[in-house]
């Protein structure tokens, strides 16, 4: 089968390659030439784990290419994927549809009979509906059909969640629409991987639901972290206690800075406003958003009081600003809110990243950035750690303590015991939900 995939961003790039993955003759369209230049020369504009080898397979199989021109592209082409970013709204904390709709309005003009444009794009609730009422008013006399294909890649695991994904979710509203999708996923058909077939809306329901869900679990226990802080209790034990619950599960439970990252933030935010225009608040994801932002701020008081109460003159190194590890985006990261309080508060800011300079070095202005964690704790005051890179879960804690002028830990993210931060030699340590030492404020 013929694909055309719009958009060559995290959702589409990594789509189209393992769409050409399954056998199918995928063509990938940008607009912007120096990307699509990048890539027919190779080069992988974003980093996710697998995905450049994955990529270059296919190119040299003849099954996926690059090009700026929508018109080529859809020559001959039975299905066209629209993944294009949908951010917030500035104002209304709305999805931003207007590149959706532009896609819609060229596929329009250039398809040929018979196709099916499918929305990949994460969308509110009655998208797919407007994009067939655009592509018509485009072109009355085009036949085609819509559907709705909504992703769940994670950052840093998405070729695996493509390759072998918990569900496939389709919002169809035709037997030749459902039928194309089903030729498009039939290797995951014949391995037995769940394909959920539905309407549009609950296509696109399922979507934010999920997410919602998801950020629900993150913000809960985060909450809970901040009460264990208060009572003695350590959240890595409660954590492990509530997940073993099959009706729970331990995924998501990890305390932590606070969700960021493209999907948890935008998406929560879209549903709240969704809830609000139909008149059906969405009280438990408001109040999500409100306290993760809260989660994220309450760091910052950590950081201080590690500190004696100012950042001013003390020299931090951070190691970690992507919102996760495995992947080099910085989008909604924690980061984004915490280091530019420690900078603003007279610190200076040392930053390892294996992966955040590219975005962060524009989004982090007035820190340095240096490629080792040793180097960045050389003669700190305070090391935290944001992300939890492979590369920081096995510091040497002893050397990194004898480099430091005042050896003290924020542990952010819970990689480490009190015990073996103590053991290594530092004076202060703090983490989320566990019981701190050595505090100065």
């Amino acid at each position: 089968m013929k694909i055309a995939m719009i958009g060559t961003g995290y959702v589409g790039l990594v789509s189209g390659v393992c769409f050409s993955d399954f056998g199918h003759d995928v063509v990938c369209v940008d607009k912007d030439a120096s990307k699509i230049a990048r890539l027919e020369n190779g080069e992988v504009p974003i980093y996710e784990p697998g995905l450049d080898a994955l990529m270059a397979r296919n190119v040299e199989s003849g099954r996926l290419s690059f090009t700026t021109d929508l018109t080529a592209a859809l020559k001959g082409t039975q299905a066209v994927f629209i993944a294009v970013g949908t951010p917030t709204r500035r104002g209304d904390g709305h999805a931003d549809l207007t590149y959706v709709m532009a896609a819609a309005e060229e596929v329009a003009r250039a398809a040929e009979p018979g196709v099916v444009i499918v929305t990949k794009s994460t969308v509110p609730v009655g998208t797919n509906r407007k994009v067939a009422q655009v592509v018509r008013a485009a072109n009355p006399d085009l036949e085609f059909e819509v559907a709705s294909n909504p992703e769940f890649l994670r950052e840093g695991a998405a070729i695996d969640d493509f390759m072998r994904p918990d569900r496939v979710v389709v919002g169809v509203e035709s037997d030749r629409a459902s039928d194309v999708m089903s030729d498009i996923y039939r290797p995951l058909f014949l391995r037995e991987f769940p394909i959920v077939i539905t309407d549009l809306e609950s296509a696109e329901m399922i979507k934010y639901a999920a997410n919602a869900f998801l950020a629900t679990k993150i913000t809960f226990i985060n909450e809970i972290a901040a009460l264990c802080e208060k009572v003695d209790a350590d959240i890595k034990q409660v954590s492990r206690g509530i997940g073993l619950d099959g009706r729970i599960g331990n995924k998501f439970l990890h305390a932590g800075p606070g969700y960021g990252g493209s999907c948890f933030p935008k998406d929560t935010r879209a549903l709240a406003r969704i809830g609000q225009e139909y008149a059906s608040p969405m009280r438990i994801t408001e109040t999500v958003i409100e306290v993760n932002e809260e989660a994220k701020r309450r760091m910052i008081g950590k950081l201080r009081d590690l500190c004696g109460d100012s950042f001013n003159g003390k020299t931090v190194a951070v190691l970690g600003v992507t919102f996760k590890p495995n992947t080099d985006d910085m989008r909604e990261a924690p980061a984004l809110t915490i280091v530019p309080a420690l900078v603003g508060g007279g610190a200076e800011v040392r930053v390892s990243d294996p992966q955040g300079q590219r975005e962060g070095a524009a989004l982090l202005p007035g820190v340095s950035w240096v490629p080792d964690p040793y180097e960045a704790a050389t003669g700190a005051d305070l090391v935290v750690i944001l992300t939890e890179w492979n590369e920081f879960r096995a510091l040497d804690l002893a050397q990194i303590a004898s480099v430091m002028r005042s050896p003290r830990m924020a542990d952010l993210r819970n990689v480490y015991t009190a015990e073996d931060v103590e053991k290594a030699g530092f004076t202060a340590y703090d983490a989320v939900g566990r019981k701190p030492f050595g505090l100065m404020g």
